[in-house]
């Protein structure tokens, strides 16, 4: 297989899945020649830590790092914000791109990134890992084959805890113009596997929720006591503060890059600038008929998710536990899923997997666990980004655009409906992309 030339553009936490993955196991097949960040310190920690002595370039240069380094393939992980000027950059300049989720934040990300794919006939790989989960993957497979008929509904409740999902109410997230809020930026997942699960395209979508625990009139500011402005000035024992000094890479990546940029990574959940929801709601309809009600609440005392699938033949039910309970968080990354934080908790604490068919027992289906995070599903992952159609994928977990595209618009009719308080379709989104045709090449991204 031919050796590329990559470049990653963006080089906070996420990267470094990619980055080490380029320096290692796939070093075979992919060469990291650059990165693209605009904060130095953040860029050296990744270069120390994995052993690479690339050019850094700022976003600005983008076009100039792809013509001078001859980058093959760009992998972004940047801000959601910047995306979608990003990939269609890239793409005008030559390079292939991996896209972290979500694919973009708004209706105008989705036309530039489609019109820039138009005009290039450059290839987009999104990296939806949750679908590598053999969790995940198993009750595609039960839906797949039948077992329990045709797909009417589907309910899916989300749980964020006070860990996890405060996390996204201190960092640039709490700002819905520069993450989509977590409908966009933490739902794309949910809405990309019911999507894939059911395999049908959302049709149309009515949210409700709102700001209701943090920021400084949420219920959770009553109980919170006297608020620093950041985390790091909060009292010994704090529950809601983050002590980036005593984590190595928090304090690497963000506080002692604080200097370069200004960005201050540990601002309090309980602060008022929050625009984005803790707490939302939604219905959504689907091409073939069916529907999917879903929930998310980022202020949970425990972290998971339940799905029932509803069918013509019976019912499936998946739980996962992946934290059972929080204790202090102060010296753990609160950035990092459950099974890759730092504590006592590393591995899910349950997962279930019940099918019933119609006039039959419940039975369980085993669910294979296998080496490394998402239950062994990230390893998946990387070997499909790095080393496409060299793994067999009778599931179609492998993405590409239209399903980043399938998944955003969920998020993004979701906060037109939040904002307006009414139901709104993905057509009148005008996104410029035909989900049932597959106007943008089907095939992007694949195996």
């Amino acid at each position: 297989m031919t050796t590329r030339r990559y470049a990653v553009v963006g080089t906070g936490s996420r990267s470094a899945m990619y980055l080490s993955s380029l320096t290692d196991t796939y070093a075979h097949v992919g060469e990291i020649v650059a990165v693209c960040e605009p904060n130095p310190a953040r860029a050296g920690y990744h270069a120390e830590q994995f052993g690479f002595d690339v050019p850094r370039y700022e976003p600005a240069d983008l076009e100039a790092m792809i013509a001078e380094q001859r980058i093959d393939r760009v992998v972004v992980t940047s801000p959601d914000h910047s995306h979608a000027d990003l990939v269609a950059r890239a793409m005008r300049a030559g390079a292939d791109v991996v896209v972290e989720k979500p694919l973009t934040t708004t209706a105008d990300g989705v036309r530039t990134i489609a019109g820039a794919m138009r005009e290039t006939g450059r290839d987009l790989v999104m990296t939806f890992n949750y679908r590598y989960s053999p969790r995940n993957s198993e009750l595609r497979r039960v839906i797949a084959d039948g077992e329990i008929g045709r797909v009417l509904s589907v309910h899916f409740e989300w749980a964020l805890d006070t860990v996890h999902g405060a996390d996204y109410f201190r960092r640039w997230h709490r700002e819905k113009e520069n993450s989509g809020g977590l409908l966009v930026h933490k739902s794309s997942h949910h809405f990309d596997l019911v999507n894939w699960w059911i395999d049908s395209n959302p049709t149309r979508v009515y949210a409700t929720g709102g700001l209701a625990f943090y920021g400084p009139d949420g219920a959770g500011a009553a109980g919170a006591g006297e608020r620093p402005a950041k985390g790091r000035d909060a009292a010994a024992g704090d529950p809601w503060a983050i002590k980036m000094a005593a984590d190595p890479k928090l304090k690497a990546l963000y506080l002692d890059a604080e200097e370069h940029d200004g960005y201050v990574r540990d601002q309090d959940v309980f602060a008022s600038g929050i625009t984005i929801e803790d707490n939302l709601g939604l219905t959504v309809d689907y091409a073939s008929g069916a529907f999917l009600t879903y929930s998310l609440n980022a202020h949970a005392p425990w972290e998971g998710y339940r799905v029932t699938v509803n069918g013509t033949e019976g019912r499936a039910e998946l739980e996962v536990v992946e934290r059972g309970w929080v204790d202090n968080p102060n010296v753990v990354d609160p950035s990092a899923t459950p099974e890759g934080a730092a504590g006592d908790e590393v591995r899910p604490t349950g997962e279930r997997l019940v099918v019933q068919r119609h006039w039959e027992p419940a039975r369980e289906v085993a669910i294979p666990m296998g080496a490394g995070s998402h239950g062994g599903g990230d390893a998946i992952l990387l070997r499909d980004i790095f080393e496409p159609g060299t793994q067999d994928d009778p599931l179609g977990r492998a993405s590409g655009v239209l399903d980043g595209v399938r998944a955003v618009s969920v998020g993004i009719a979701g906060n037109v409906s939040l904002a307006e308080g009414r139901a709104v379709t993905v057509d009148e989104l005008e996104l410029g992309v035909n989900l049932a045709d597959q106007d943008l090449d089907p095939t992007a991204g694949r195996n």
